[in-house]
């Protein structure tokens, strides 16, 4: 049994007093000179990440970007608000998925595919959810032992399962919609912000008198909408359609979020606003595209497709690193010493860089090969719906018919025997 410390209490008329444990008493509650040089060592910790050298360039610190003669900038304690805007998206895409995204997908004609339910079986289920989706040869071997089912109809039934978990063609039409709306909007919202600007001419002029640059009410609500749409999309990526790059996406909004916090705190929202205009200038494309793709416009998705993808590689390789990341990297030094700000500002961007490279091979990948074999545009993102064992025979038997030419008895063999349900 724990020791309990020993405690004095001293009461008169109006109050108790609680004393100090008596001598050789224990306590496992840390005392007063325990907490304060806990605070203390947290103070230091603070005051060593927030130290102006760090931050910002030499002979100047935090006390430039105070409020003062009517003039406004931007605080770290400004970023809260993305919280209930993101909180706001969330509730705002329920309501636009049932008001606007279902009837949308209604009107431009966007059919499920009627999956096979698979028959139950506990075996196989429990495979499937705690060892593997895709069972190697010797497994299925060991499953159709403990089922006294054949093999064909194991994989079977694994196929069907696995499509079962796939998301739906609606399901993934209205996330389309609702990111197709927002980056629409958001473009043009930051179009109008940043039109009459200076810094949209001339990007040198996103330094003139850093950091002492005044916030203006389009740069934070601007900041602030944008900030609460990647926290939203954070929370929400789990329950959104899973595709090949689900880590990259992670990444993406992980640095988007960082990105922004940071450049808001240290006054780079000039260079910040410009980075987001530029982003929002093609998602909307790629979006749209994907929306006609899941209701079968092939032809209007193609175009758009290529439309995205010339705006994609224009904007994400030629515009991001020759002009944004030159007038972050190099054109900085020639006016600062390089500071520790510095570096990590730029060391973000050349993360987005690097994705915006990865998902630029992704895109020619997707668009060589629709224009060289006019296939129709598929994201190599998203998994592929397997075909049912009934339908690849049937498919099997016609390309057959067509590379023999089979002849019965002088005559075209006809097999009128398939069917597609079992």
């Amino acid at each position: 049994m724990p020791h309990v410390p020993q405690i004095i209490l001293l009461q008169n008329s109006t109050s108790c007093v609680l004393c100090e444990p008596l001598p050789g008493a224990s306590s496992d509650h840390p005392s007063a000179s325990e907490r304060g040089a806990g605070d203390h060592m947290l103070q230091e910790l603070s005051d060593w990440v927030w130290q102006e050298r760090l931050w910002f360039p030499e002979g100047l610190g935090w006390a430039d970007i105070e409020d003062r003669d009517g003039r406004v900038y931007a605080k770290g304690q400004d970023l809260w608000v993305g919280l209930p805007i993101a909180l706001a998206f969330i509730i705002i895409r329920q309501i636009f998925d049932r008001t606007v995204a279902l009837p949308l997908a209604s009107l431009l004609g966007v059919k499920e595919t009627v999956r096979l339910q698979v028959s139950p079986n506990p075996t196989l289920e429990s495979f499937y959810c705690n060892t593997s989706k895709n069972p190697t040869q010797s497994a299925m071997e060991r499953l159709c032992k403990q089922t006294d089912l054949s093999e064909r109809q194991v994989q079977r039934w694994f196929r069907r399962r696995r499509n079962q978990d796939r998301p739906s063609l609606i399901k993934k039409f209205k996330e389309a919609s609702w990111r197709f709306t927002f980056y629409l909007l958001a473009f043009f919202a930051g179009l109008a912000a940043l039109i009459d600007k200076p810094w949209f001419y001339d990007l040198k002029e996103m330094w003139e008198g850093f950091p002492v640059l005044s916030l203006l009410p389009s740069q934070y609500w601007y900041y602030m909408i944008e900030l609460g749409f990647y926290v939203a999309l954070l929370f929400s990526v789990a329950f959104d359609v899973k595709r090949k790059d689900f880590k990259e996406q992670i990444i993406h909004h992980l640095a988007t979020i960082v990105l922004l916090c940071f450049s808001w705190c240290m006054n780079y929202i000039r260079a910040g606003t410009l980075i987001m205009l530029l982003h929002d200038s093609s998602d909307y494309f790629l979006e749209s595209a994907k929306m006609f793709n899941y209701a079968g416009w092939r032809t209007t998705c193609n175009c758009i497709f290529i439309v995205f993808a010339s705006i994609f590689i224009f904007t994400r390789l030629v515009i991001f690193p020759f002009k944004i990341l030159y007038c972050t990297c190099v054109y900085p030094v020639t006016i600062y010493k390089p500071f520790f700000g510095y570096y990590f500002l730029n060391g973000l961007m050349f993360v987005l860089q690097l994705l915006h490279i990865f998902w630029a091979i992704l895109i020619v990948r997707m668009a060589v090969r629709f224009l060289t074999t006019n296939e129709k545009v598929d994201d190599e993102r998203s998994d592929k719906e397997e075909t049912d064992e009934s339908e690849e025979e049937e498919n099997d038997v016609k390309k057959e018919k067509k590379k023999n030419g089979a002849v019965q008895n002088g005559h075209a063999a006809h097999n009128n025997n398939h069917c597609k349900s079992e």
